[in-house]
């Protein structure tokens, strides 16, 4: 009889790390100081922090995958084996196969011109000498059936830019464990998911970690993962980990001031009533004046050939004067194209679209511009909507060039005046936009936007690349904005708490159509459309044992589905 496997799979003692710069002149800067946990079989430890906490340079410490400019002290022992002082031979053995990885950005991390299966394939050729080419396609489609991929065959041929998200990731997921790991390093790996994807994903995980016995160590900032899948938290702030505990217990108890300000920062979904019967559907009550709206607005994308793509179907649509109005729904639920079409940036098939009374798709060229004057428009990324060469100034200062005559000393205190409103050093006027966080780039955008004291503000998902107490600031300075100018806004995204927190109204989106609309507090606590309740069920929330009960809700809605399919 064997003995059973050891609990530890991964031991990592005293890890510090230290880069040099300025090409080895300078000292080198320690980032990582005296951390340490434990991953065990068939459980799922989190790391948890902000941006710069140190939680991926950590864990990629432990395959030693950093720069030459690294310096790593302390132990990681694999097993019984000392990973740190391993040659580099035994390490190219033990990434991908005893240890897989799912990195954050699975685009940036799968090669554009191989196929999927290709790239599967080249791991499993390149820890199984013994097998050939065709065994290898074979073990291809089981692994992505074993990840639930719809029509494996199709996806192993096709390459990473022809599938969606959840598919990558699902792919990116079958490469980390085509070697049967003994542990998993899965590094944020549903940021960029919506929330039905990134439900399905973690149901994934949990059910792969069961079945294969693997230890997962799980990077996130996303507290209603860690409520969703795991077992015990290792809480990180300036390279140290600050808490450390069962799931359980940092949830209901958190100990260190940062686990209190980390949970308290995170947008909460009010309870969810999936199993009462829905409540006749009240709209909101009609407000004077119309800010915006889309009137069976039809947007149609022509691609190669004959190909169309129906992105929007008969969306009607309105926003009062001083109304947030929330949109959401998944990725090609059709949000954006709504914006786009409020904007006058897409060409109508059919129906209507009017901003400040203007029906965009009549007017002249001279009539657009001035009534895009009215308009502001927030972007997801910060980082590729402002130009890298332009200085903070002349990026907030562009709008004004565009629709305002104002003199240079003019548009310079309008920018200063900007910066103040959203809480901005002036001094920060001369900086490039990489000079700058996530949070202040950010700002600067809303700066940018509100810079002509617009009618309507269009923020399409504009915090979903923020860390939470980043997002908790944005949008606290979102809602003082909102209330001091008094603009109407779309607010478009796929974070259902984030939209509970600013919006009165919320319309959702499925297949190009919207399939509920009312007000936010009844929308997100009684949901009369099937695809809503399915929507609030996936979307997870920081506790624990709501978590449970949600995750056994959203289940049944799944079986539910494919039964009536």
């Amino acid at each position: 009889m064997s003995a059973p496997a050891e609990p530890t799979v991964l031991q990592v003692t005293d890890l510090s790390i230290s880069f040099t710069t300025q090409g080895g002149r300078a000292a080198p800067r320690e980032v990582v100081h005296h951390v340490g946990f434990t991953l065990e079989r068939g459980r799922v430890l989190a790391l948890v922090g902000e941006s710069g906490s140190g939680k991926s340079v950590t864990a990629m410490a432990t395959l030693r995958l950093l720069p030459n400019t690294a310096q790593i002290e302390g132990s990681v022992r694999l097993g019984s084996e000392e990973l740190l002082s391993a040659p580099a031979e035994r390490l190219r053995r033990v990434r991908g196969g005893l240890i897989g990885t799912v990195f954050q950005e699975p685009m940036g991390a799968l090669n554009p011109v191989f196929t999927i299966g290709d790239q599967i394939a080249e791991s499993l050729l390149a820890h199984h000498r013994g097998l050939d080419r065709p065994a290898a396609r074979r073990r291809v489609h089981e692994l992505l059936d074993l990840v639930a991929v719809t029509d494996p065959a199709r996806v192993a041929r096709s390459f990473p830019h022809e599938l969606s998200g959840g598919q990558l990731q699902r792919a990116m997921i079958a490469m980390a464990i085509s070697n049967n790991p003994q542990a998993l390093i899965a590094d944020e790996p549903t940021t960029a998911l919506d929330v039905t994807v990134q439900a399905e994903i973690l149901a994934l995980l949990r059910d792969l970690k069961d079945r294969l016995g693997m230890a997962v160590l799980l990077i996130t900032h996303d507290m209603g993962v860690v409520a969703d899948i795991a077992d015990d938290v290792a809480v990180m702030r300036d390279g140290q980990i600050v808490e450390r505990a069962d799931v359980l217990s940092v949830f209901k108890a958190p100990q260190h001031d940062y686990t209190k300000a980390l949970l308290a920062a995170v947008p909460r979904l009010p309870s969810l009533r999936i199993a009462e019967p829905a409540p006749a559907h009240v709209r909101h009550p009609a407000r004077q004046g119309v800010a915006a709206a889309v009137e069976d607005a039809t947007i149609i994308y022509r691609g190669r050939g004959r190909h169309q793509v129906r992105a929007a179907e008969s969306v009607t649509l309105h926003i009062a004067p001083g109304e947030v109005v929330g949109l959401v729904g998944e990725s090609g639920s059709g949000k954006s194209t709504v914006g786009r079409a409020l904007a006058g940036l897409v060409q109508l098939a059919s129906g209507r679209a009017v901003l400040a009374g203007v029906d965009l798709s009549e007017a002249s060229r001279r009539t657009l511009r001035e009534v895009r004057a009215k308009l502001g428009i927030v972007f997801q990324d910060p980082a590729s909507s402002l130009n890298p060469r332009h200085t903070i100034e002349r990026s907030i200062g562009e709008p004004l060039d565009l629709h305002q005559q104002l003199s240079a000393a003019q548009r310079h205190a309008r920018v200063l005046e900007l910066l103040d409103a959203v809480q901005l050093d002036r001094a920060l006027a001369g900086r490039l936009p990489h000079e700058l966080s996530g949070g202040q780039r950010q700002r600067v955008a809303i700066a940018r936007a509100i810079s002509t004291n617009p009618d309507l503000l269009i923020a399409d998902e504009p915090t979903s690349a923020l860390d939470v107490s980043v997002q908790a600031r944005i949008l606290a300075l979102f809602g003082r904005l909102q209330a001091d100018f008094g603009f109407a806004c779309l607010f478009i995204s796929h974070d259902l708490a984030v939209v509970g927190e600013v919006t009165s109204r919320v319309a959702v989106m499925y297949r190009g159509s919207v399939v509920e609309e009312g007000p936010t507090d009844q929308t997100l606590t009684a949901p009369t459309h099937p695809y809503t309740r399915r929507l609030l069920a996936a979307a997870p929330v920081p506790d624990p044992v709501e978590q449970r009960r949600r995750r056994e809700a959203w289940l049944a809605l799944q079986q539910a589905d494919a039964a009536a399919a």
